[in-house]
């Protein structure tokens, strides 16, 4: 999760301050705060996409709206009247957008984030609610944190039992797929370079959220000790030139980019790349979010399934479209038919 920017929070905030009513129970939230959550939660804020795209696995008639509206090519994957709604804003990460009194307009029982639990969310969460009088809770956003998340969710809303039903999927999807790779001896497992971007120039550092499910399939992020340029600081992004991507010369390249994906494989600068000349180039699929990043929420769990067996085929010998068609009736509460399937996986949208 980027970092929050103060300024549309601290404008004004002394006057906000509403009555609220009784509290059901207080809930202890990802950073450890305790919360003390309404009687009944019906209407709930997304701070954030990857809260957004949480929040709707698990409670899509909660959602208010979203931090970005969802595009036309988007609307098929989610649930009618629910990826409809409208955009309303987001109060963390880059492009934020919603002030506070139009926050308060839409009357919401809870604010949720998820991503990072440092102190400066913590912070900002600590002032909005005070101040507001609306509970906002943190989710730890960390990919191996999502069944935890999840049930911390599931308290907040009063949707227990789902919870534990998504947080069971991903614990079983990630106990496999790591048992299965436990045992892989460091020369089988690849040199990865995540490329973002037009020009695939942007990339994810070592710890960076955006790469986390390649580090946890063990792959050899090629960008894991590059220092970066302090493109957007603090996200562990980072702009690198082509000449040290010749230099890495990774035997796997991973996009979240279409028009990157076509051009590498005619421009000359990248031909002399062993992924390119191995044909093992990948663009991600990406409706109706991202399955690597874009944004790191949830949606990465299926994408964990697709990158293993992209590194790893001798390992994962399941059929991708029944996983994914799974995910998407469990995650999304939509099943895609096999031409949106062939949709889905050949990256585009």
């Amino acid at each position: 999760m980027p970092h929050p920017d103060r300024r549309l929070v601290l404008a004004g905030l002394a006057t906000l301050a509403v009555p609220r009513g009784a509290w059901a129970a207080t809930i202890r939230d990802g950073a450890g705060r305790d919360i003390a959550v309404p009687a009944k939660v019906e209407r709930v804020f997304p701070a954030g996409p990857p809260a957004a795209i949480q929040l709707y696995t698990l409670a899509p008639d909660l959602l208010l709206g979203w931090p970005r509206a969802n595009g036309p090519e988007e609307l098929p994957f989610l649930l009618p009247n629910i990826g409809n709604k409208p955009q309303i804003g987001r109060i963390t990460g880059r492009g934020n957008s919603a002030n506070l009194e139009a926050v308060l307009t839409l009357k919401p029982d809870l604010i949720v984030d998820a991503g990072s639990t440092g102190r400066s969310y913590v912070e900002l969460a600590e002032r909005v609610q005070s101040q507001t009088g609306i509970p906002y809770a943190l989710l730890d956003g960390r990919f191996e944190a999502i069944p935890a998340s999840y049930r911390i969710l599931g308290q907040l809303t009063g949707r227990v039992e789902r919870a534990e039903t998504l947080a069971r999927w991903c614990e079983t999807a990630m106990t496999v797929i790591k048992g299965r790779i436990a045992t892989l001896p460091p020369e089988r497992r690849p040199s990865v370079y995540y490329a973002r971007g037009p020009r695939g120039l942007e990339t994810g550092l070592g710890g960076s959220i955006n790469v986390e499910t390649l580090s946890f399939l063990g792959a050899r992020n090629v960008a894991a000790e590059q220092p970066g340029n302090g493109l957007a600081q603090g996200s562990g992004l980072a702009q690198v030139s082509l000449e040290q991507v010749m230099a890495w010369d990774p035997e796997v390249i991973v996009t979240v980019d279409t028009g990157f994906a076509v051009s590498v494989h005619t421009d000359p600068g990248w031909a002399s790349i062993r992924a390119v000349k191995a044909g093992r180039v990948h663009l991600s699929p990406k409706l109706p979010f991202g399955w690597v990043d874009f944004p790191p929420s949830v949606n990465r769990m299926v994408g964990l399934w697709w990158l293993a067996k992209l590194l790893y085929p001798a390992q994962f010998p399941e059929n991708i479209r029944a996983i994914a068609r799974d995910f998407h009736t469990l995650f999304y509460q939509v099943t895609p038919n096999e031409a949106q399937l062939d949709l889905i996986l050949s990256g585009h949208r």
